[in-house]
């Protein structure tokens, strides 16, 4: 009795983001359902490719600066700082905020994860002087559906709302709550090197900076002497 074949992968979040816009990148999100079946190591490089393409459309439509030598996780960062995730009604709900910047974290890790797994099994990266694991169509597709989420989730939040940078999040916009953030933490060491705290979490965890900053903001709002109660914590 002959097998039956198997189902088509269809990277429908990809494909949505394609007829929105994003037409250059049917070749790889093609290639991906392909390849999930085909050849699960090339799944692996074409997921990082998708992902970075579509970070790049989406700043380069925003007209966000970033560099050519940008890797995809700090891509994916710079997008998380110009992006609204949040309608313009909830901007300022602080619990709703720190739950979508948990989310985010765990889609950076996935991107995180997705970079690894191109770099130790892609069928294109780069060359290794040992036998590579082999992987088969489950992982790929685990990769396929990962950057295929990814990629509908940002496009869609890119295509709400494309004023370029209007709410996007400056640091030198807040000057009392840096200062506030680097008095409760103290400045960070490395060798003959100092680092503001705030500037540190602007630049690797921007939703927990505005989580923490608008607490600091209702805190101020609560307060009748005018002093914010403590509300910034250490980042999770």
């Amino acid at each position: 009795m002959a097998e039956d074949a198997p189902t088509p992968f269809v990277m429908h979040g990809a494909r949505e983001a394609m007829a929105s816009g994003l037409a250059h990148i049917a070749q790889q999100v093609e290639g991906i359902e392909r390849a999930v079946v085909e050849n699960p190591g090339l799944a692996f490089d074409l997921a990082k490719t998708l992902i970075e393409s579509t970070c790049r459309a989406v700043l380069g439509e925003r007209a966000v600066a970033h560099s050519e030598a940008d890797d995809l996780p700090r891509l994916f960062r710079i997008a998380t700082q110009h992006l609204p995730f949040l309608p313009p009604t909830a901007s300022d709900a602080a619990e709703v905020r720190k739950s979508l910047a948990q989310t985010l974290a765990g889609l950076n890790t996935a991107i995180q994860g997705i970079c690894e797994l191109r770099n130790q099994c892609g069928f294109a990266s780069h060359g290794s002087g040992n036998p590579r694991p082999p992987m088969e169509a489950v992982q790929a597709l685990l990769a396929a559906e990962a950057a295929d989420a990814i990629v509908g989730f940002l496009h869609r939040v890119h295509r709400q709302d494309r004023t370029p940078t209007a709410r996007a999040l400056a640091y030198g916009d807040h000057p009392e709550f840096n200062d506030h953030v680097d008095d409760a933490h103290g400045m960070i060491r490395v060798f003959d090197s100092e680092f503001r705290p705030s500037e540190i979490l602007f630049t690797l965890e921007p939703e927990s900076y505005r989580v923490y900053l608008a607490e600091f903001e209702t805190a101020g709002e609560n307060d009748d002497d005018g002093a914010p109660d403590q509300a910034v914590e250490a980042a999770p």
